[in-house]
């Protein structure tokens, strides 16, 4: 290769180069023979900002701001919000866990909607009781499970209670409104950010849309182009609001299991073998589908072993899994949804919270003899919910605990499903999550047992031992 075109790979750095004009740099390589150094040299903020009023918001070409990209860090924000927060596909997060901290008496979001309202006191009272009923849920909860695992030998008193800390949060935690604060460190382009804040801005709650609001003034300050035109969506509101109003005469039903598979391709094993074939040869679909089609078992087997056989523990399957799809009405407490949430790259449709579902009590709050003080906690809290539902349903979700059923749709690719189910059913997962993990993972095997044999799950993890052992009842 001539010196002339000798390979160079480098770093644009934020610290040298404001977002937007990364981006503008990135953009101008496609019709500028100069290096991205030259390009950067060239420009200034006025410049980057003006090619981006043109071309981004001028004449749509919105793929330039996704080399924008900024970090934000949102302290003390409810779960609630944190749900609208994270709903965005291709951003990425990290939160405040409720399985490794512990959580502040006065650690919840109290809304401007009731504030100095009538319904602030029952709102208040209800925060109170259920954060008090936590906190004294520690103590005995951790007893149980010190019995159970104690001190070894020469381990320090504070590595000890590191080890044993989130077996008894875990079902402490059940008992954190969604009002309880959380802080979130989101990174996303200026593209997903502006669409994120259309949604904020559009949201129901006063809370998600003075956050939005915030969000959009600190982006701002980094990239004064390529947020300033995010505003509320009349669409967004609309839309939701119709439908609302549409499915309130509906049924709420009880609560029949946990999973159900209500959608599937039965040739969707058969889909992706030929899928990798036609990847790695020259014939159309239909030609390898029908080849595939009149394989006989064993020949099948084979080709699944070549496809899958070779999977290392950490290696992703190869992306021909992602053309079979499955379907799932899940119903799951809302602790583990918030664990669900985070696997955005499966299609998600839940419910709005409701205590009407009924609710899981942790086998622990039984042996630690505190089964009455939660159960009356919850109990009140779906009594409030329901005095607060009647007023306004979305201000009454914040006092719904983590322990309260949901329902959610979820369509996943089997790919997806091989990242969620081995990730989900490891031993240190929760085990609210684990058995659905589990029990999805066994649905699949039961429609698509050629592919789906090859999960790489914990030996011998079962859901309903799982389940079982840690739920009196779900």
């Amino acid at each position: 290769m001539p010196e002339t075109f000798k390979r160079e790979i480098y770093l644009l750095r934020p610290e040298e180069l404001n977002p937007e004009t990364i981006a503008v740099t990135f953009a101008k390589t496609s019709r500028s023979p100069l290096s991205f150094r030259e390009i950067a040299a060239e420009l200034t903020d006025e410049k980057s900002a003006e090619f981006h009023e043109r071309w981004v918001v001028g004449y749509g070409h919105a793929s330039v701001a996704e080399h924008a990209v900024l970090h934000l860090a949102l302290e003390n924000v409810s779960r609630l919000a944190v749900e609208c927060i994270e709903s965005n596909r291709l951003a990425s997060y990290t939160e405040k866990s409720t399985r490794y901290q512990k959580w502040d008496r006065q650690g919840y979001f109290v809304p401007p909607e009731v504030q100095d309202g009538s319904i602030e006191k029952t709102y208040r009272h209800t925060c109170d009781l259920l954060f008090d009923t936590y906190m004294q849920s520690l103590k005995p909860v951790k007893e149980v499970v010190a019995s159970a695992h104690p001190r070894a030998k020469g381990e320090s008193e504070e590595h000890w209670d590191v080890r044993i800390r989130s077996r008894y949060i875990d079902a402490c935690r059940f008992l954190l409104p969604a009002a309880s604060l959380a802080n979130v460190g989101m990174t996303a382009n200026a593209r997903v950010l502006e669409h994120a804040l259309r949604k904020m801005l559009s949201h129901p709650l006063r809370e998600v849309q003075e956050i939005g609001e915030q969000v959009k003034e600190v982006s701002q300050g980094e990239t004064p182009t390529l947020v300033k035109y995010a505003e509320r969506v009349p669409y967004f509101e609309e839309t939701g609001a119709d439908f609302s109003k549409r499915a309130t005469a509906l049924p709420v039903e009880p609560i029949a299991g946990m999973l159900e598979l209500v959608d599937y391709d039965p040739e969707a094993e058969l889909r992706i073998l030929a899928a990798a074939l036609y990847a790695a040869g020259g014939a159309s679909f239909a030609t390898v589908m029908k080849t595939v089609r009149e394989m006989d078992g064993d020949k099948q087997k084979e080709l699944a072993d070549a496809l899958l056989g070779r999977l290392d523990r950490f290696d992703a399957p190869v992306r021909e899994l992602e053309h079979a799809y499955y379907t799932f009405d899940a119903t799951l407490d809302q602790g583990a949804y918030f664990e669900l949430k985070r696997h955005r790259m499966m299609t998600q449709t839940p419910q709005r919270l409701r205590a009407d579902l009924g609710y899981a009590v942790p086998r622990l709050f039984v042996e630690a003899g505190f089964e009455a003080p939660y159960r009356k906690a919850m109990e009140q809290a779906a009594e409030a919910f329901n005095q607060l539902a009647a007023w306004n349903p979305h201000v009454a979700a914040y006092l719904v605990p983590n322990g309260f059923n949901r329902r959610a749709l979820i369509t996943m690719n089997l790919r997806e499903s091989y990242h969620f189910c081995e990730l989900r059913a490891e031993d240190n997962a929760h085990f609210s999550i684990r058995r659905i993990a589990l029990r999805m993972a066994e649905m699949i095997r039961g429609v698509h047992p050629l592919l789906g044999g090859y999960l790489r799950l914990p030996q011998g993890a079962d859901w309903r031992e799982i389940e079982n052992a840690h739920f009196s009842q779900v």
